[in-house]
């Protein structure tokens, strides 16, 4: 269940599409959006409008979803606890939570 009233309706967008400015850098006419799912759902989460949010959803289902965020290797803080949040994933599940808590970390004063 996706704790977020924006994403949760995303089933009301059945056309929503991805933002092509996300993958930039890739050709699009020639791009397999399930073999680069790792890349699409980290771009949404990073950078992605609601709209982004929809069709990433539609297009790989909410476990798909969940499946791809417990395989990214960096999130920054706040997106790692964002999606953690909305999609009830407990961080320690999370392999850029695992990364971050296995770097040494600078003194903070």
């Amino acid at each position: 269940m996706i704790k977020c009233v924006y994403l949760s309706d995303h089933k009301q967008y059945p056309n929503a599409k991805i933002n092509p400015t996300l993958l930039w850098e890739y050709d699009l006419n020639n791009f397999d959006f399930q073999q680069m799912r790792l890349i699409v759902i980290q771009r949404v989460i990073e950078r992605g409008w609601p709209e982004d949010w929809r069709a990433a959803l539609n297009l790989y289902g909410e476990k798909g979803f969940k499946e791809v965020i417990v395989a990214i290797p960096y999130m920054n803080t706040k997106d790692m606890n964002f999606v953690s949040q909305v999609f009830e994933i407990p961080l320690v599940k999370m392999k850029c939570y695992k990364k971050k808590q296995s770097q040494p970390q600078h003194w903070q004063s």
